[in-house]
């Protein structure tokens, strides 16, 4: 957490000072090299030391953390715009934004490092006992180290159960607005500008409620039947886009709310997954190599979209057209998510790390052997 912290604050004041100079790569390596590393530790640690806090709860703990994630955006957004206008959207207010941004970050990061700690070995909640019947529910009482994950093909085809529900996921997300201004624009009830800003803070909820929600759930169904939900349910949805087309405003922003919170809850769900496939030893470096596939997709989904629907677009098609075939697509990666995900299994033994040697308890005094037996003496 403290690495988190300096690596994170330190990234905005590198900013701010590229700002200041107007050196655009000092600015690139502060908030997108510094900083990112930052976010990306300050991401993983609490996921990884929630789950050991919650053995008996593990997706409610990392839907709860990756909520919080994902809603840090609601806050950010409106108070780095409340700065600009504070500041002045000149070159000295961006910075003077930058750097208190830093700043701020710093002190409420420092109540994590305070506050976060990784429970003692062993620890359990009071009552709780693991369930008897963990190997059929792909819950494992081993551990397996990062360099062992990454060489099983459990971890391969969690990653393409990531990066496909991602990728349908975000694709929809990063073009909410104008998507479904385009889908009704030929009809008797066109959506406004205002009304498509409020789709997408909707759909930006949707996807909140989805980390917790769904993650939580998982704890009773399992994770591979709630991503047989997520994938399965979520392909059904683009289905159903692809056929209702413009029919119905309420459909369209009901399924699309749904496939959000699919996205959200495979997002907060996978390190649970992780942690019952690989045990706590190392899930949250684990993790951290499994969230390539995020990055991956990050950039697949809107890419896909946005240039199916601009190509589309030069060819004079408009309302529903402009998405069907992005649709088809999102629709056979979810497909394919569900096939890896159904394709998971309990990893080898050959891959666990080896069970500490049982310690012998000291022998008390009163019970120590007489070193020459009786009928010796």
């Amino acid at each position: 957490m403290f690495v988190s912290l300096v690596t994170f604050s330190s990234g905005f004041l590198v900013a701010a000072l590229g700002v200041a100079t107007r050196n655009y790569w000092l600015v690139v390596l502060g908030y997108g090299g510094i900083g990112g590393v930052g976010l990306g530790i300050g991401y993983i640690a609490p996921v990884s030391t929630l789950m050991k806090w919650f053995p008996d709860r593990p997706g409610m703990a990392t839907g709860t953390a990756i909520m919080g994630f994902g809603g840090g955006a609601l806050i950010a957004s409106p108070w780095s715009t409340e700065m600009l206008e504070a500041f002045g959207g000149d070159t000295s207010g961006i910075a003077w934004t930058f750097l208190v941004h830093g700043l701020a970050y710093a002190v409420f990061m420092s109540l994590g490092v305070v506050l976060v700690r990784v429970p003692p070995e062993g620890w359990r909640p009071a009552g709780w006992t693991p369930r008897d019947d963990a190997g059929k529910r792909l819950v494992t009482t081993a551990n397996v180290s990062a360099r062992n994950a990454v060489r099983t093909p459990q971890f391969w085809l969690l990653w393409v159960v990531l990066c496909m529900n991602v990728t349908a996921g975000i694709g929809v997300l990063e073009k909410a607005a104008p998507m479904i201004q385009d889908f009704f624009h030929d009809t008797a009830s066109p959506v406004s500008a205002s009304a498509a800003t409020g789709f997408v803070a909707l759909l930006s909820l949707a996807n909140m409620a989805g980390r917790f929600v769904w993650s939580s759930v998982s704890d009773v169904v399992g994770r591979k039947n709630i991503y047989r939900l997520y994938l399965g349910a979520g392909a059904l949805l683009y289905l159903t886009l692809m056929l209702e087309k413009d029919s119905s405003t309420a459909l369209f922003v009901a399924s699309t709310m749904a496939i959000l919170s699919f996205y959200g809850g495979g997002f907060a769900t996978v390190p649970a997954y992780l942690k019952d496939l690989f045990g706590t030893y190392q899930v949250g470096a684990i993790h951290g190599r499994l969230l390539t596939a995020w990055s991956i997709a990050g950039v697949a989904g809107p890419l896909i979209v946005d240039s199916i629907a601009d190509a589309a677009q030069r060819d004079g098609r408009t309302g529903p057209s402009l998405y069907t075939f992005s649709f088809s697509l999102m629709m056979g990666l979810l497909i394919i998510g569900f096939i890896a995900n159904e394709l998971v299994r309990p990893v080898n033994p050959k891959f666990h790390e080896p069970e500490p040697a049982a310690r012998e308890e000291p022998l008390s005094q009163e019970k120590t052997p007489d070193p020459i037996p009786a009928e010796r003496r």
